[in-house]
């Protein structure tokens, strides 16, 4: 296994604080004001390096391990840590500029795209699997929560809305012939769910990887499903999506980084117990809670986990029925891995 070396992965800094207070200020005032550019530093050989604005969120994700293997090293890009962002808020931030990635899920960048926000989708993030899903669902061992039906009158805890824990949710109940109007969705940070169940506070926790690891562990809860069983994954792929302005302005920076990220991405694959050994220090887990993550070989996106939240944003009313196509919401131009670019 390759040293790791261990970076400096949170930079706490004025110029920091001043962007998540901007984001903030953004998220709730709905200001258009200019978001601070890229900064440009040069690196060893004099060779121009373009700092990425990123969140530092607790959670599994490339960038982070990338960081801590040193696979930015010899890149024109580094990652610029601009302290912890509320999942909800990632994609609109994504698009106003106020950081320059993120990684949510499709129907999230659909939305925005749909209302006019300049981002697209520039790789392909986790991929489920049976023994690597996205999301799983727990309900208390004595709540007699069996079946999708028993939902009914019940408070389910979900990330955020508009995106997989909804949308793949909802599906799924509707499908098993639930009313979900009678369903009270809350909205929960993956990393409190776990004790906002065995609290009472919700009858069903959606949680993520790698989170969901420690509640499968809870001896008070039962597994009734992952979203492998409800869609065999095909709305599991969280992708990384870049500001558009960013990507026009630094095209080899947007291309290194995808490079990079993928690099890790199989890396993950190769070699997931040191991936969860990672994230666990990260997270301050025990290695042993951590839910195994997959990704999607190479980061290509394919358009079918695009066009599956397409058709469901246009069966909910979220987006006109061919305002969004597959092509408006994603590329491969800034993977070298692509054998063709879109």
């Amino acid at each position: 296994m390759k040293a790791i070396r261990i970076h400096a992965m949170r930079r706490t800094s004025l110029t920091a604080l001043a962007v998540i207070a901007a984001a903030a200020l953004l998220a709730s005032c709905g200001k258009n004001e200019p978001a601070e550019p890229a900064e440009a530093a040069a690196g060893a050989g004099g060779k121009e390096i373009v700092e990425f604005k990123y969140p530092d969120n607790p959670g599994f994700d490339l960038v982070y391990l990338a960081d801590e293997l040193g696979y930015f090293d010899g890149t024109s890009t580094r990652p610029k840590y601009v302290g912890k962002i509320a999942a909800p808020q990632i994609i609109p931030l994504v698009g106003t500029g106020d950081i320059d990635f993120g990684s949510r899920m499709v129907p999230l960048v659909i939305s925005a795209i749909a209302s006019g926000a300049d981002i697209k989708v520039v790789s392909a993030g986790g991929k489920t699997l049976e023994d690597a899903p996205h999301m799983k669902y727990f309900a208390r061992a004595d709540s007699g929560i069996k079946k999708a039906k028993d939902l009914e009158g019940k408070t389910i805890g979900i990330n955020s809305f508009g995106a997989c824990a909804e949308f793949v949710s909802k599906k799924y109940f509707k499908e098993q012939g639930v009313d979900v109007s009678k369903i009270k969705f809350l909205v929960v940070p993956d990393d409190k769910q776990e004790q906002t169940l065995e609290q009472g506070g919700i009858d069903l926790a959606i949680i993520h990887a790698p989170f969901s690891g420690r509640a499968g562990k809870n001896e008070k809860f039962t597994q009734l499903w992952s979203d492998y069983d409800l869609d065999g994954g095909l709305g599991g792929m969280a992708p990384y999506s870049a500001n558009g302005e960013f990507a026009r302005k630094h095209p080899e920076a947007v291309r290194d980084f995808v490079a990079t990220i993928a690099k890790t991405a199989n890396w993950v694959n190769d070699h997931p117990e040191e991936a969860k050994a990672i994230i666990a220090k990260r997270l301050n887990m025990n290695v042993e809670y951590i839910d195994r993550f997959a990704y999607v070989e190479d980061l290509v996106v394919t358009e079918p986990p695009i066009q599956y939240y397409i058709d469901i944003l246009e069966e909910n009313g979220k987006i006109d029925k061919g305002k969004v196509k597959v092509k408006d919401v994603y590329t491969n131009e800034f993977n070298p891995n692509a054998s063709g670019s879109a």
